[in-house]
């Protein structure tokens, strides 16, 4: 360390410890200069909530450069209209969109690889009419864009994924919040088996470990999480209103474990009570204890 360095980190540290509280009180200044680590943001207007949210977490711009090809990937695997939680709210998607072109994207393509018929799910979902209304394109997968990827995971050494997602400048995952019948609930990380080609029900068996081994090479540069409804039984296909609960939420944030344990919390359960989330954050691929991270909620 060179003396002038010394000198200023010495006086920084004098002053520190004179705070009341001293080193601790330190580390609550530079922690809340860093930042929060997730934002909740609750309010009856979609748009608005997702627009606050991000702001909280120093704006799109922060996120997306100009010039920038976005990929948004939400979940439309079912064909199901909006009420019943069973495919990301279009409302959120369409928000993300116009974000993204107001922070300079040059283009935004919104894509997921359907259980059900893709046109009938597009539209169904009213992702198709969200994504054109914010200018974007809602994009039908190609079979001839998967490629192999090597994974040297756990339980897949490789699979063939789609190609755009690591072609695209950015990523944004935007998951719906829902049970599933056999990861117990379906976020952030389970969302990425809508990328991934070849025949899919053979990660069913041992599926924790297969979405950590997805989330070792798919790095989403921001992670929304739609909790305006949830699906809290019967999923991953709903189709009962009486599943669904109201939120009025989304949680953002760029730790995709990290969401996925915050996302736990909404249906009564902790991080730890789900394989993928503990799998991931022992492999260090994010936090799964809420307690280390600054988390701020916001009503609009």
């Amino acid at each position: 360390m060179k003396r002038r360095d010394f000198l200023k980190w010495t006086a920084s540290s004098s002053v520190g410890l004179a705070l009341p509280g001293g080193l601790a009180t330190l580390g609550r200044m530079a922690e809340a200069a860093r930042g929060p680590d997730l934002v909740v943001a609750k309010g009856a207007s979609t748009p608005q909530a997702v627009r606050a949210a991000l702001d909280a977490l120093g704006g799109m711009k922060r996120f997306i450069a100009r010039g920038d090809v976005v990929v948004l990937k939400p979940n439309i695997g079912w064909d199901r209209t909006p009420q019943y939680a069973a495919t990301t709210n279009p409302d959120v998607v369409g928000a993300l969109a116009k974000l993204c072109f107001e922070a300079g994207a040059k283009k935004v393509r919104i894509f997921d690889n359907t259980v059900s018929d893709a046109r009938r799910c597009y539209k169904q979902s009213g992702i198709a009419d969200a994504a054109a209304a914010a200018g974007a394109e809602a994009v039908y997968m190609d079979s001839r864009k998967y490629r192999d990827v090597r994974l040297n995971g756990t339980v897949l050494k490789s699979w063939p994924l789609y190609s755009e997602i690591f072609e695209a400048d950015k990523i944004i995952n935007v998951p719906i919040a829902k049970t599933h019948s056999l990861s117990v609930l379906t976020l952030a990380m389970k969302n990425w088996m809508g990328v991934m080609g070849g025949v899919r029900f053979r990660i069913h068996q041992r599926i924790d470990e297969s979405l950590v081994d997805l989330c070792r090479v798919i790095k989403p540069t921001l992670t929304v999480l739609d909790a305006v409804r949830i699906l809290t039984a019967n999923g991953p296909t709903g189709g009962d209103l009486d599943d669904v609960k109201r939120l009025d939420t989304v949680v953002v944030g760029t730790d995709q474990v990290a969401i996925d344990s915050f996302g736990a919390t909404l249906f009564g359960m902790k991080g730890s009570d789900l394989g993928s989330v503990k799998l991931a954050a022992r492999a260090g691929l994010g936090v799964m204890d809420l307690t280390k991270l600054q988390i701020k909620r916001i009503s609009v």
